[in-house]
């Protein structure tokens, strides 16, 4: 709830007009339509009176919003370790993946170098034996 709901609120809870209103704070009763409308706020003069007429704090007089606020910056946060949790994950699979085409590699590789190896010791060939 903005700051100008909760100002009509209790207004309308203290049974008051806006007329009222304007003249314990002395201001004009368009000042209280502006503020209660979201036109314009008070000072934060004008705000320790309307506190202090409804008896209310100042903290639970604008509270609403800025537990909005709040709430808005924990989603948009959580969305974004959901995002970069995801990203891990990923990448983790391709790391794993690309660990296991080397490992695969490097048998595949070992395996075929060694039944291609030459004798070294042995290099005559069947002609050399014939002679």
């Amino acid at each position: 709830m903005n700051l100008g709901n909760k100002l009509y609120n209790l207004r309308k809870e203290n049974h008051l007009s806006q007329e009222e209103v304007a003249n314990k704070l002395h201001v004009t009763r368009q000042t209280i339509s502006k503020w209660e409308l979201g036109e314009t706020s008070p000072d934060i003069t004008e705000a320790k009176q309307l506190a202090d007429l409804f008896a209310v704090s100042l903290d639970e007089l604008v509270d609403h919003d800025r537990k909005n606020i709040i709430d808005k910056k924990m989603s948009n946060t959580e969305r974004l370790a959901g995002i970069i949790i995801k990203i891990l994950k990923g990448m983790g699979i391709l790391l794993v993946a690309y660990l296991i085409f080397i490992v695969i590699a490097i048998l595949v590789f070992s395996a075929v170098s060694t039944e291609t190896n030459v004798d070294p010791i042995n290099t005559t060939t069947v002609e050399e034996y014939s002679s």
